[in-house]
């Protein structure tokens, strides 16, 4: 019976652990194949194909991004550059 315990223990712990790892690795977009169109994430630079890019809008225009990381990075400057406009303008 300990014997089940400690399985089932060493199991969780396991699993907890493999789900720290894999959430500090970042995934790396795919090389574009031969001919296909990319566009640059603007935020880190990385060249992206529009088949693999996260797409973002803004005032529809299309925003391609490496990963929903960048996409969050790039919405959180548009926030802080639309509260530093406001509170310029009052």
């Amino acid at each position: 019976m300990r014997l089940l315990f400690f399985a089932v223990i060493g199991y969780v712990i396991y699993k907890v652990a493999q789900g720290f790892l894999k959430s500090r690795k970042t995934e790396e977009p795919l090389p574009p194949k031969k001919g296909e169109e990319t566009k640059r994430d603007p935020v880190c630079g990385v060249y992206v194909s529009e088949e693999d890019a996260v797409i973002g809008r803004v005032e529809d225009e299309r925003i391609y991004f490496c990963s929903m990381e960048c996409l969050e990075k790039y919405r959180d400057q548009l926030e802080q550059k639309e509260a530093a406009a406001k509170s310029i303008n009052q």
